[in-house]
């Protein structure tokens, strides 16, 4: 499948939904750097606190989530973001459960965004490091949250009592699908993307090498997407949703 360059006309809000700290940050934190110093408003909505993740077992795991927690959010600052949501889901124990879909749904209203960016909710075989169960679970939940539990006022009742007013988001970009048709030349962000992921200091055993697969696998995406050599980039699926 052929790519073309991201089309922001009219992109205002971007809402990136993740299962754990430090996905958007691989998936994505080189277009939202783009995107937020094109002026576009990026918020972060984060499904759990990470507190499964890291090799450090003589902390406990609600210090593990404060961590993450501080880490996502100076990571976000790095590439712009300032406004994050935190659902406190459990690591490793996400499903795509009403609840979940609702609280999203919630964060959407609040957020208004034009376009909102999530996790496949299709298993990579290929690559199956990619398809952490929460990542499929988040994916499919936030799916669902744009259409139909977002727009829809009928649905989830409890959020037009809190105020929270149908919110109709115009596209969905899947983060990283194999079927990618928009990308994001991150070239002139890459070092930002790698400052970013590096902000989470409690996952990254070996820094050097983490940023090392980085520039690597964003070269790889760049070509895939035509674009000169030495470039770097980042792919989505993009789905209309209007």
């Amino acid at each position: 499948m052929s790519m073309r360059p991201s089309d922001e006309t009219g992109v205002e809000r971007v809402l990136v939904v993740s299962a754990h700290p430090d996905d958007v940050d691989f998936g994505a934190a080189g277009s939202v750097a783009t995107w937020t110093d094109a002026g576009i408003h990026v918020a972060y909505c984060l499904v759990t606190d990470g507190d499964a993740g890291g090799s450090d077992n003589t902390i406990t795991r609600a210090r593990m989530a404060e961590i993450r927690r501080a880490e996502q959010t100076t990571a976000a600052a790095e590439v712009g973001v300032h406004e994050l949501h935190f659902l406190g889901y459990p690591d490793g124990r996400v499903t795509a459960s009403l609840d979940l879909r609702r609280d999203i749904s919630r964060v959407i209203r609040k957020v208004r965004p034009d376009r909102v960016c999530v996790q496949s909710p299709e298993r990579r075989w290929d690559r199956i490091y990619a398809s952490h169960p929460d990542h499929l679970a988040s994916g499919e939940a936030a799916l669902a949250a744009v259409y139909p539990d977002a727009r829809n006022e009928f649905a989830h009742p409890e959020l037009l009592a809190e105020g929270y007013e149908p919110w109709t988001a115009r596209e969905v970009y899947v983060i990283g699908h194999p079927q990618a048709d928009v990308f994001v030349d991150v070239t002139a962000q890459i070092d930002r993307k790698i400052a970013a992921l590096l902000a989470h200091e409690s996952q990254h055993a070996d820094p050097a090498r983490t940023e090392e697969l980085v520039r690597v696998w964003s070269e790889v995406t760049a070509q895939a997407a035509g674009l000169p050599e030495g470039r770097r980039a980042e792919a989505f699926l993009r789905v209309d949703t209007a």
